[in-house]
């Protein structure tokens, strides 16, 4: 029997569970900043992240370990002036919840109360359920985050599929059950393989938004400046570019430097 789809005027995290009751799929992207934000937000895209992907994209770190929970919120405060719709969700950096679930509620009520964003995400399973259950009983929802673990890269040492042997696709399944057990609303599934990502996501009755993890998932996620191909270097099977901005934007600056060099910019009707 199908099920009407519904129009929503403002993204909740019930709206998103109620998305996957109905079959419709979750649109997701990052933005760091107000102008980007504005953008994102009017075209409808269902949740915005404030991913700690930040370090990587707006300041041009390696990994994303370096960013901190200022740095985070100043992300945050900047996207949530701009959006009208969709739900924000600003992921804890690494080191704000890791060791001491008190350091993490900490963590989580500084970008709730200084950034004025919607939700939190954070990396891992059962490993940091203390931190997790800490901050949900404060009343702050919490998007969970398995698979390719990116704040975990010097443990993994590679960026590589996630869960491939039986072993591991065993834990993640256990820990996406876990996740929704003590209350998450979403998990991000990243860089796993499609069926298991599909049979995770039938599993478990909150949303699986995947990156790199097929479209049997109940939603996706990309970083904005990979999909409107900002960026070139950063190649993976699962990015599909939608523009090429890295060199519609480079020939523009280049015929602005030309332009203003031999004296045709400001022309007569540019300037007072």
């Amino acid at each position: 029997m199908s099920t009407a789809k519904k129009d929503y005027k403002r993204i909740t995290v019930k709206s998103l569970v109620e998305m996957k009751s109905q079959n419709q799929k979750i649109s997701m992207l990052t933005a760091y900043d107000y102008t980007m934000a504005k953008i994102v937000d009017s075209a409808g895209v269902d949740v915005i992240l404030v991913g700690d992907s930040a370090s990587n994209v707006m300041a041009g770190h390696e990994t994303t370990l370096p960013i901190t929970l200022d740095q985070m919120i100043y992300h945050a405060s900047s996207v949530v002036r701009a959006v009208d719709r969709a739900l924000v969700v600003v992921d804890l950096p690494f080191g704000s919840y890791q060791s001491d679930p008190k350091e993490a509620l900490r963590s989580a009520i500084r970008i709730m109360k200084e950034s004025g964003g919607h939700a939190v995400k954070l990396e891992g399973g059962k490993e940091v359920k203390e931190s997790i259950k800490k901050i949900l009983n404060a009343g702050i929802p919490v998007m969970g985050h398995l698979g390719l673990t990116p704040q975990s890269i010097y443990k993994f040492g590679t960026y590589t599929v996630r869960a491939k042997e039986e072993e591991e696709a065993i834990k993640l399944r256990e820990e996406a059950k876990f996740l929704e057990k003590i209350g998450c609303f979403a998990i991000v599934l990243e860089k796993v393989p499609a069926k298991l990502a599909q049979e995770v996501a039938k599993s478990i009755s909150i949303p699986v938004i995947g990156i790199g993890a097929g479209n049997g998932v109940d939603g996706q996620v990309l970083v904005i400046h990979d999909l409107l191909g900002m960026t070139h270097e950063f190649n993976p099977r699962f990015l599909r570019r939608y523009m090429n901005l890295y060199e519609e934007m480079g020939g523009a600056i280049s015929q602005y430097v030309k332009d203003v060099k031999s004296v045709d910019f400001p022309n007569e009707n540019e300037q007072y």
